[in-house]
């Protein structure tokens, strides 16, 4: 009888260390994640679950919660898929910062300061906007003859 109150004792001491092992380390996965988000960049949750950072299409900064895109959207402006321009961040515009360097991302080319990025603006009905970048000013722009 003795033997058996002291079986579930230990049963049950293990179940609770057990337990807090995995609170723990819950935690510290969480407490990461916090402390990221404390320095006060903005994030977003990617396809997969995770968190990443939002950064700028031209010059891949990642973006502080109070910075925003400088961007064009063209009329009309009651249909699903709009024409917009991506100029840069306040990192990349209308001056770029020391080490920064603006880089379309479809052609790989250095983007002129008075270049810009083209992309769609897919205004779903039900979610978030999407845009799709299509190219810049070099490689998507009007063709030399």
């Amino acid at each position: 009888m003795f033997g058996n109150l002291v079986f579930f004792g230990f049963v049950f001491l293990a179940v609770v260390l057990l337990s807090v092992i995995f609170f723990f380390i819950r935690f510290q996965g969480n407490r990461s994640a916090r402390k990221r988000n404390a320095e006060g960049l903005r994030t977003q949750k990617n396809e997969s679950g995770g968190i990443e950072f939002i950064r700028c299409p031209l010059c891949n900064t990642p973006l502080a919660k109070n910075e925003n895109m400088v961007s064009r959207v063209f009329r009309p402006m009651d249909v699903s898929d709009q024409r917009m321009t991506v100029l840069g961040c306040p990192h990349c515009y209308p001056k770029c910062e020391p080490n920064v360097e603006r880089i379309c991302p479809v052609c790989k080319a250095h983007v002129p300061m008075d270049g810009y990025l083209i992309a769609r603006l897919f205004n779903k009905t039900a979610g978030k906007k999407h845009v799709m970048i299509t190219g810049c000013t070099i490689c998507y722009g009007p063709k030399k003859r």
